[in-house]
């Protein structure tokens, strides 16, 4: 897990991002392994409800008041889960701010003043957050950027303008945030910066705005400074292509003397430096060779780092400052599992710590570092106390290339009764790829994997190149290779799984949402004979089309998607656009194939399933979708969650024999539309059809 600061919320979307391909074939040899017969797990676990693993959980999102007096959360009301407060001495006198019926917030902080609550939201997944204030003392509520088709940024936050924020919004021009101070208390917002092209700005601690960032031709970023409110007309610093994903700066020391960065220029892997601002000079603060450095810890009031994360396989914390290094020692003997400091005062002298077991609920802890103790605060779904939840383990995978796949196993349980990752029989096998494809697959609890190993598959997660995380090479050895060497990693990772004994060719499933729905396409459509099934959440089918409807706000770095994936302005980058798009290879879909799409996704719109599915249905092919009128990129509402998560396992198991919780009313309890195949999947039928 990665510290997130209190302000580094909530409205920035994740990126999605597909690329062109080349020409090359898929040549690897089949193993004699795949002979080998699947059989179910030796001991049935019991079947884990749905409802356990994907409705809301009982708490989340805790959080602390600046100055300690108060903790908050996220709990249930009326089915959707709202935010609440509680004096921190007496957590069981708890106060609802928020009576939201329909879709949950985005994400919450509180004010730097301490006196609000500050959440951001959306309307049926279509991303223009809106930001909302909710008084700590009279309840009242205030929609603080009240404009239609809007999408709010929190830039700054300070430690001596506490009952001010420095916001972008986009309401003027669709595709750039104008920068605004936002006064808390009278919600009256001032305009500091117009931007007619920046991709983003950086402030101190006086909500001074310091740097402005842009893309440039190179496909990199160029880094400007700002004196006096004015933008200057040459970059300090640049970035090309190369380490455009890894390198940015991190944030200014509170006396705006020093400015962190993440940098992987001169090297491969991003490292962390303090660069003196006044001279420029910079020093290495710390470094890995194996990953780009993960996160920081940084003192509430200084700003200046404490400690520092390493993400490899799993995340290791590094402490630079004695007294943070005696709590991390506390924390370490107190918890099993991996934790991290979720929230803190602004004093650094309490913390909110977050715990995850893996093969136990997730749960959040206060500790008081002053007086030693460490006190539950909740545990996030404490109806998988006890459950059969299974160990993930890590592994390192070689790909045909020689390069390193870092990935994350996770098995049925009874298969493994000697605990070595390796089932005493072949299991089938669900691949789950992640989106992004510029993000990466991480280790810990995973409700996805939990849910598929209890309906008795292997699962597994590959970080194949163009993941982040490992260096910038990695990341762009996938740069215009989607079509061939990134999918090549995922058959490199089933064939490990093969030569292993996890599993058999002919009982692999594949299926991921966004990038790994794209993938699921990718290999449904050019390599059919891979995998026995796919499912796909809102993959794009045709990489031209996708293009055409990015978000507006996207269009300052598109020159990053051209370079990534192929520039549809020029013939060769049509051309290769057009190659790597599943749409066009929909007549080679032989095996079953689960769509579902949320109809206001601004990322992948709702056009890049209804036209493969139109265009396998015009040839004959069977295929199921599913659609959400109203989500977006993803499925947030639970009860949508669910119902899709009913069908995809019902689906599963028809094609790999798994067990399935029957689909019920699930999907009658949700906004799910049946537009095609309901009659392919077991307990949908074609009467599930609207």
């Amino acid at each position: 897990m990665i510290r997130k600061t209190r302000f580094a919320l909530l409205a920035a979307a994740a990126s999605l991002s597909l690329a062109a391909c080349n020409s090359m074939t898929d040549e690897r040899p089949m193993t004699a392994a795949s002979t080998q017969t699947v059989t179910a797990p030796a001991v049935a676990a019991p079947l884990i409800p749905r409802q356990a693993l994907f409705g809301n959980p009982t708490r989340t999102g805790g959080q602390i008041s600046p100055d300690g007096r108060y903790l908050s959360w996220m709990a249930p009301w009326e089915g959707t889960l709202n935010v609440y407060v509680a004096p921190a001495d007496n957590p069981s006198a708890e106060r609802r701010m928020t009576s939201i019926k329909d879709r949950p917030p985005g994400g919450y902080f509180w004010a730097p003043d301490g006196k609000s609550i500050l959440y951001v939201r959306d309307k049926g997944g279509d991303e223009n957050f809106l930001l909302y204030g909710v008084d700590l003392e009279s309840g009242e509520e205030t929609v603080l950027t009240p404009f239609e088709k809007t999408r709010v940024q929190v830039i700054g936050a300070s430690t001596i303008q506490k009952d001010k924020l420095l916001i972008g919004v986009n309401n003027r021009d669709p595709r750039f945030h104008d920068v605004h101070l936002l006064d808390l208390n009278t919600g009256k917002t001032t305009l500091v910066q117009q931007n007619d092209s920046y991709t983003g700005f950086m402030a101190d601690n006086t909500l001074t705005l310091r740097m402005a960032m842009r893309q440039n031709a190179q496909g990199g970023t160029d880094y400007f400074p700002i004196a006096n409110g004015k933008v200057a007309e040459t970059p300090i610093e640049s970035t090309t292509l190369d380490d455009a994903l890894t390198t940015s700066p991190a944030g200014y020391t509170t006396d705006g003397k020093t400015l962190y960065w993440i940098d992987s220029r001169g090297r491969d892997t991003a490292a962390l430096y303090a660069q003196n601002v006044a001279t420029g000079e910079r020093r290495l603060l710390a470094e890995s060779d194996k990953a780009d450095l993960g996160g920081t810890l940084r003192d509430p009031m200084t700003g200046e780092v404490l400690a520092y994360s390493t993400y490899y396989l799993q995340n290791e914390w590094t402490a630079t400052d004695p007294a943070t290094k005696a709590s991390f020692d506390f924390l370490d003997s107190r918890l099993e599992g991996e934790w991290a400091v979720q929230d803190t005062t602004e004093d650094n002298a309490k913390w909110l710590v977050a715990n995850d077991p893996v093969t136990a609920p997730s749960a959040t802890y206060l500790y008081d570092r002053k007086a030693g103790t460490l006190t539950r605060f909740y545990t996030s779904r404490p109806e998988l106390e006890g459950a059969p939840l299974q160990p993930m383990y890590t592994r390192e995978i070689t790909a045909r290339d020689g390069l390193t796949l870092p990935t994350y196993l996770t098995l049925p349980a009874g298969s493994d009764p000697d605990a070595d990752g390796v089932p005493d029989a072949p299991v089938p096998l669900v691949m789950i790829v992640h989106g992004g494809p510029w993000a990466r697959d991480g280790y810990g609890y995973n409700s996805s994997h939990q849910w598929l190993a209890n309906r008795g598959y292997a699962v597994m997660s590959v970080n194949f190149r163009g993941s982040t995380g490992f260096g910038k090479a990695f990341t762009n050895a996938g740069n215009k290779n989607w079509r061939t060497t990134m999918q090549y990693d995922i058959h490199d990772a089933l064939d490990w799984a093969v030569q292993q004994g996890i599993t058999t060719r002919d009982k692999a499933a594949i299926m991921g949402g966004s990038y790994g729905g794209y993938a699921t396409l990718a290999n449904m459509a050019f390599y059919p004979e891979k995998f026995a099934c796919g499912v796909d959440i809102v993959g794009p089918s045709n990489l031209e089309t996708l293009l055409k409807t990015i978000p507006p706000y996207w269009e300052p770095i598109i020159r990053q998607f051209h370079d990534r994936m192929g520039d549809p302005g020029t013939p060769e980058g049509l051309a290769a656009l057009k190659e790597m798009s599943p749409l066009y290879a929909a007549d080679r879909i032989s095996k079953p194939l689960l769509i579902g799409q949320g109809a206001n996704d601004p990322r992948v719109n709702k056009a890049e399933s209804d036209q493969i599915v139109e265009a396998m249905e015009a040839d004959g092919i069977p295929v199921t979708y599913v659609l959400f009128p109203d989500e977006g990129h993803g499925f947030r509402e639970p009860a949508n969650n669910i119902a899709f998560n009913a069908v995809a396992e019902n689906f599963l198991s028809t094609c790999l024999g798994g067990r399935a919780e029957p689909v019920g009313n699930t999907v009658a309890n949700s906004s799910a539309q049946i537009v095609t195949g309901g009659e392919y999947v077991r307990g949908l039928g074609p009467a599930a059809a609207r």
